[in-house]
Order: C-alpha cells, then structure tokens, then sequence
C-alpha cells in the first residue's frame, strides 16, 4: 500500500511538472507571436530559465499553474493564438484590450471553459466573435471596439447567468433587433451597447435589470417611444441612449433615478418638457439637444451644485435660464442655441474658472453680456450671435489668451475693438457684423497672428485700417464694409498670402488702390466699392480670376486694365467717370489719343520690344551652346542638336498607367497647340497616335532668367544648356498635391516630365474647358440649372475629398471658377493646384487654421454659407 501512495505522488508530480513544462512553452509561444519592439523590457522576464510565475503580467495559483494574463495597454500587435492559450487549464481571466491584435479569433476560444473574465476590447480583429457557449463561468466580457462584424453570438450569453458587466459597443455587427437574450441577464450592472447597428424597438423587460448602474446603447437605429420601465432602473447612475429614433415624451417617472450623473438623449424626436429633470439634483452632465422638447429650462437646475455640462441646443425651450447655472460647480460649457429663450445671460457660469464654451446663439436673449466672463481665461468659444443683447462688449473680452471664436454678431452691442486684442494669441475668428460698434480697429490687432477671419461689417467704426494688419499672415476673410473707415489701404494688406475674401465697400476709403492686392495667390472675391478710391487701377488686379470683382462708385480714372474688361465684371466699374478705354466699352469713354503715345506708336513700340527681347534671347542661347562645343564651325541652331540629348535630360515619374511615350508627349509642346497660358507657362492640347487627348502644363523653373513662353512651331525639346535652374514651388507643389490623389472630381495627372529648366505635368484633357468659360462665353445659357447644381456639388465633393479622404489633407488655396473644369458630360474636375499646400496632421497652423468644434454644436449652414461653390450656386457667378 506504501509503494502505491508513493507511485500516486510521484505520477502526480510527473503531471505536474509536464504541465508547467507544456504552460512555459504555451507562454514562450505567445511571446514570440506578439509584434511590437518598444515591449522588449516588458518581456525580458519572459525567458526559458525563469520560472512562469515571474512572468510580467502573468498570476499563478498556489500550484503555480497559470491562472491570469494581463497584457492590456502595451501596444501589441500580431495574431493571438487562442488555440494554445486555451490549454492552459487554470485560466481563469485574460486581459488584451487596448493592442493591435489582428486577425481572426476562432472557436477554440470555447475551450478557455475556467474564464471568468475576458478582455479583448479595443483591437483590430476582423470576421464574426465565435459561438462562446461553454463559458458559463464568465462574468465579464469586453469585445467592445475590436473589429468584429456579422452576426454576435447573442445566444450564446443565455449560459452566462451570472455576468456582471458586458460591453459590445462599437463594432459594425449586422443589423439585428435589440436582443431578448439580454434580458436573462438578472445579475448585469454594467452594459454598453452603443453604435453596434440594433434596431427595432428597446423591449419593456429592460426595466428588469434592476442592478444596471450604467446603460449605454447610443448611435444605433432604436424606434418607438422610449419605455416607461426604465425609470425601475433605481441604481443607475449614467443613461446614455442619444442618436436613435426615439419618440415620445421624457418619460414620468424618471425622477425617481435620483443617482443619475450622466444623462443624455440628444438626437432623438422627443417632445414634451424637461420637468421630469428637475428632481436629478446629481447630475454632472445633461444633454438633450437636437429633440423637440418645448417649455422652460426648469429653474431647479440652477441649483445643481455638480452640473459641469448642459447642452440643450436645437429645441423649442422657452423662457429664461436659470440665473445660478453654473455656479456651483467647476462648469465646462453650457450650450442652448437655437431656441427661444429669452431673459439675461447667467453671470456666474465660469466661477471656477473652467468653462470652455459659452453658446447661447440664436435665441432672444437681451441684456448685456455680463462682465464677468472678460476674466474667464478658459474660455475657447464665445457665441452669442442673433439675439437681441446691447450695453458694451466687455474689453477684456477680446484679449482672453485661449479664446478662439468671439461671435457677437447681430446684436445691438456697442463699445470698440479693444487693444487687448494682442492678448489673444489663439483668436482665429470674430463675427461681430451687424452691431453698433464703434471706435477704431485698434493697430494691436496685428498681434493677433492665429486670425483667420473678422468680420465687422456694418456697424459705426471709423478711422484708419491698421498698417500692421499685413502681420496677419493666416488671414483669409476681411470684412469691413459699411462702416465709416477713412484713409488708404493699406499697402501691407496685399501681404496677407492667405486673402481669400475681402470687402472694405460702403466707407469713405481714399488715395490709390495698391498694387500689391494683384498679387494675392488665393485672392477669390474683391470689393471696394461705393469709396472715395481715386488713381489707377492697378495693372496687377487685371491679373487676378475673381467670383467677385467690384470697384464701382468710387473716384477713379485712367485706363482700365485689359483683364478688367470683360463681361462677367459687367457693373464692376460703374460709377467711376473718369476710367477710359483703348477700345470703347460699353459706356466708359475711349482713353485720350493725345494723352502719352497713341495706339499706333504703343503697338510699334512693343513689337519693338518683343524682337529684340527675341533676337537678344537667340544670340544668348547661341553662345552659350557654342561655348559649351554644341555647336561646331557656325552650324545647328538653337535646336539643332539638342534633339539628341533629350534621352538624357528629361526625367519621367509615372503616376498612373502610360499609353504614350516620352517623345510623344514632347513632340507636341509646340505654340500651335497652346489652350490656354498662366503666369507660370502655357498649357497644350496633345493628340496621340491613338487618338486619346491630352493637357500638358509647362512649367519654367524659377531661377530660369525670366519666365518664358514658347515661341515657335519646333517641339520643345530637352535640357536647355547652362539654365543652372531649379523646378519651381507651383510644380512642386501640384504634383505633391495630385500624385496620390484618385478621385472622379480631381483632375487626374498622369506624370511628369522634368528636366533642369523647365518642367512638364500631363493630365487628363477635358473638353469642356473651365467653369470660368462656360459662365462667361457665348456657351452661357447651355448650363441649366440642374447642370450648375450638379457642377457645384462635384465640386464640393472633390473639395471634401481633399479636405477630409486624402491621408493628409491638402488645403487648394486657390479655388474659384477657372479652377474647374468639366469633361465631356459637363462633370467637373479640380484643378490647378499650384497653390496646394498639404496639412500635417499634427500642424495647426500656417495659412489653415482649424477651429476644433464643440460638444454638439456648429452654427447652422456656417460651413456651407462660405464654401465657394455653394456661394456660387446660390449668389454670384451662376
């Protein structure tokens, strides 16, 4: 009987020590599955002499066998191998979320039968989550966020009566009706179903899960009133059911959830009022915005003394808020825009100096905006446009150091632009048109160098526009019209690089207009009428493609610039009696033969000049091909045997498929095929042998002498000797900006071919030409407006491409009708994008500035009113 004790003993340590053997090598396995270098130090325990139980991460039982594994949070990647792991017979939890796990997750997870709890949240596993039956033990699940798809194993949990806490969220499952099997689950307190594709209605026996503390199912298709039975729910202290379907009223009964700290039901189609809320004094957050809710903000909130959030927007609530909001507690942002409350702003909101965001826009508040928040240095938004509030603008205002947004506008609000100003080093925007402001815009504004808009537009203000305002290198809108400004503008505004939009009519504006504004890149609409402006026009605006053009009644004279002259600034001069030009025009006068040289001699004189600058350009090449041995005893021309180097010169990078040949493409550079020339080269129409067209864009480099235009009927061939070029930023810039963009409303480029002087991009040929032409030429009238519709939104697509499809968004900069062309459908295509400039994801500055968006809100149509081609479809051009 002894020997059998001590054969029993000595097998059981046998097993024993097969089992930790075979649990080592199990571990060791995971180990060099796992994928993720900056973890090394984490698994330097993890080695064949060290004993499993000093594993980092890694829990064993009084026997040392396995029975935890936590590598949560570590940045691990690769393919789990659940099948293995599964074998470690005393595992009981497993903890993986927050990796880069990929990859599938099979059914022998269902041999893990000791799990209680199991975490593989926030991964990216592909395919279905198996069929996990056999583990009836579990108590916690986490596969919330994890890439799983399909159809979940709902059935599955019917085995799992003792769960506690499960959390699905977050993966695009099929659609499916919110499922029964969930109600089984009498023991759960935590469950997050948000934005995991239910639908159907939430059935009534949600009320039976009585230990619920937290209950999320946001972002999902839910319909039908909200049940009743939910306010059964006593121990719950976050709510969470926004963006769904939900009709009906809040329901009664609701204040018995006297816990709740987190509630929110935004986005839904409930009516009624919120008196149900009043009596949930814990509440830290509450949000109801974008319903149908009606009647007053209860005054008993006002009294919540941990209230952080309130974001009410796009209601129908009416009377005043409660004066205390906010008050109590370190408040972060309260948002009631678009309602129809009325009575005075709350003084007190920002008392533990937190409060980020005051939006209050769009109601029918009055009163002023109290003093109090000229202190609030947290503040990022300030919104409280379209109401009815006057008194002063407090002057701190406009100086605090993170605001980013100040809109006040259509108000009747008094008081000056403060040199305080120069304290808001994050300022990007200031809507404060339509007001009674007045006073000077003060020369500190300048400082204010993160500003992308102002917008001041009719109200009282007077005296100069600051010189410095060239300083403002982000600036894209200025808008100053209908105000008293005096003096000049000033010549540093044409530094703005980023001027997209200007308007400075309707004031008592003097002197010449400077000639700087012609050289604006992404200049798009320009007013300066109903002045006092007198001199020239600027030759350099004639340059210039605009939406918007307009520089009538105002005092100048002299000769209009050619570019000028054409019918869709129609209007645009009027009012100016003394301009003149050298052909009559419509009613301006014909410029005087006797003021400077006449027609004639003018004409003389520059053909003159263009065959010297010819003769003197063919001699300088000429001796520079002699000098360098190109051309031998007084024969060869210019081109005469540059033909042979241009295997040699041109450097062609493929962003596409090619069907043609390098001499193909260089064989038709040649002035008889030019459709169109900009400041940077001409652009040629090329046929090929099979009949497939083709744009091609040269362009001269930058230290290239002078630019230059191709002048004879010779194919433009390779290397220009001696140019000691270098490619310029415009073509740097567009194929950087067009090599990697595929979209069917972005012009699409095919190569480009460079070499040391000069450059070329081949794109597509669209046959239509430019928005520009078709708005503009004798084929105006063939857009119908169904056409325009459709032009504008192909565009806005593109636009949203670029913006938001790319891997790193490309900002145009230089967007306005020419810029669009249309195939032979009339579909549209951007381009163009020698301007383009590409936004790193982590840089927020530069000539784009980013304003983040709030909890909720974004001013209706804001977006939209300012993209140009809506404005196109809606206003101007069309």
């Amino acid at each position: 009987m002894f020997s059998s004790r001590v054969f029993s003993l000595l097998l059981l340590f046998s097993l024993l020590t097969i089992a930790k053997s075979n649990e080592h090598e199990i571990l060791l396995n995971l180990k060099t599955s796992l994928e993720n270098p900056n973890t090394k130090d984490f698994f330097n325990s993890w080695n064949a002499n060290s004993s499993i139980c000093s594993f980092h991460g890694i829990t064993c039982n009084s026997i040392n066998s396995v029975t935890e594994i936590n590598l949560s949070h570590k940045n691990l990647s690769g393919i789990l191998p659940i099948d293995s792991l599964c074998n470690l017979q005393s595992l009981t939890k497993l903890v993986l979320g927050f990796n880069y796990f990929h990859g599938r997750v099979n059914e022998s997870l269902r041999n893990c039968v000791k799990l209680q709890f199991l975490d593989l949240g926030k991964n990216y596993f592909s395919g279905p989550f198996p069929d996990i039956s056999p583990l009836h033990e579990l108590e916690y699940l986490y596969v919330n966020k994890s890439g799983f798809s399909g159809t979940f194993p709902w059935q599955s949990l019917l085995n799992m009566t003792g769960l506690l806490q499960l959390s699905v969220g977050d993966n695009p499952f099929d659609l499916t009706p919110f499922p029964e099997e969930i109600l089984s689950l009498k023991k759960l307190n935590w469950l997050y179903m948000s934005n995991c594709n239910l639908g159907g209605k939430l059935p009534v026996g949600i009320g039976n899960l009585t230990e619920l503390t937290e209950l999320e199912f946001a972002d999902n298709s839910i319909t039908g009133e909200f049940p009743g039975e939910i306010v059964n729910l006593h121990k719950l202290w976050q709510l969470e059911f926004y963006n769904n379907s939900f009709t009906g009223k809040i329901p009664i009964g609701l204040r018995n959830l006297t816990g709740l700290e987190y509630l929110d039901g935004s986005m839904n189609q409930l009516e009624g009022n919120l008196s149900e809320i009043r009596f949930l004094s814990n509440l830290i957050s509450l949000q109801f915005f974008e319903n149908k809710l009606s009647g007053e903000i209860p005054p008993e909130i006002g009294e919540f003394k941990n209230l952080r959030e309130l974001s009410l927007y796009r209601n129908r609530l009416t009377g005043p808020i409660p004066q205390k909001t906010g008050s109590w507690s370190e408040f972060e942002y309260i948002d009631v825009s678009e309602n129809f409350l009325t009575g005075s702003i709350p003084p007190n909101m920002c008392n533990k100096g937190k409060m980020y965001a005051l939006l209050l826009l769009q109601n029918n508040l009055t009163g002023k905006i109290p003093e109090s928040y000229s202190t609030c240095l947290s503040l990022e938004r300030l919104r409280v446009s379209r109401n009815s509030l006057s008194g002063t603008v407090p002057s701190g205002i406009w100086g605090l150091p993170n605001v980013q947004v100040i809109d006040v506008e259509l108000n009747q609000l008094e008081g000056s632009v403060s040199s305080e100003i120069q304290k808001a080093n994050k300022l990007a925007s200031i809507f404060a048109r339509s007001n009674r402001l007045t006073g000077e815009i003060p020369e500190e504004i300048s400082k204010a160098t993160s500003l992308v808009s102002i917008d001041l537009s009719n109200n009282q203000i007077s005296g100069n526009i600051p010189e410095g305002i060239g300083q403002l290198q982000q600036l894209g809108n200025l808008h100053l019209q209908g105000n008293k400004l005096t003096g000049v503008i000033p010549e540093s505004l044409g530094y703005c690089n980023s001027l997209n939009d200007v308007d400075l009519s309707r004031n008592e504006l003097s002197k010449d207009i400077p000639s700087s504004l012609g050289l604006l890149p992404a200049l798009n609409s320009l007013n300066f009428s109903e002045n006092e402006l007198s001199g020239k026009i600027p030759e350099s605006l004639g340059s210039l493609k605009l939406s918007l053009f307009d520089l009538s009644h105002n005092r100048l004279s002299g000769e209009i610039p050619i570019g000028l002259t054409i019918q869709a600034y129609n209007g645009s001069l009027t009012g100016n009696p003394g301009l003149c030009t050298l052909d009559a025009i419509g009613s301006f006068k014909r410029c005087s033969e006797n003021s400077g040289l006449s027609k004639d001699v003018r004409a003389l004189v520059l053909c003159f000049t263009i065959i010297l600058v010819l003769v003197l350009s063919f001699m300088g090449v000429y001796l520079k091909l002699k000098k360098k041995g190109k051309v031998e005893n007084g024969e060869g021309s210019k081109y005469g045997r540059e033909r042979s180097l241009k295997e040699e010169s041109w450097d062609v990078k493929s962003f596409h498929v090619l069907s043609f040949t390098e001499d193909e493409i260089l064989d038709s550079v040649k002035q008889e095929n030019i459709i169109g020339t900009g400041g940077s080269g001409n652009v040629y129409r090329v046929t090929l042998a099979n009949g497939k067209e083709l744009a091609v864009k040269h362009i001269w480099n930058t230290n290239f002498g002078s630019r230059k235009k191709s002048w004879s009927s010779t194919p433009m061939l390779a290397k220009r000797v001696g140019s000691g070029g270098s490619r310029s930023k415009e073509f740097d810039a567009e194929v950087h900006a067009l090599s990697s963009i595929r979209h069917v409303n972005v012009v699409k480029l095919y190569c480009s071919i460079t070499s040391e002087d000069s450059s070329l991009l081949v794109y597509e040929y669209l046959p239509n030409g430019s928005l520009w032409d078709r708005l503009h030429s004798s084929g105006k009238m063939e857009l119908d407006w169904e056409t325009r519709y459709e032009i504008a939104v192909g565009a806005a697509k593109g636009l949203e491409y670029l913006h938001h499809g790319c891997e790193r968004p490309v900002i145009h900069r230089d967007v306005k009708s020419s810029n669009i062309l249309l195939d032979e459908f009339l579909k549209p295509r951007i381009a163009d994008f020698g301007l383009a400039k590409i936004v790193h994801a982590d840089v927020v500055k530069d000539s784009t500035h980013i304003i983040a968006g709030t909890h909720g809100y974004i001013a209706p149509g804001k977006e939209l009113a300012s993209n140009f081609f809506f404005k196109l479809y809606l206003h101007c051009e069309l």
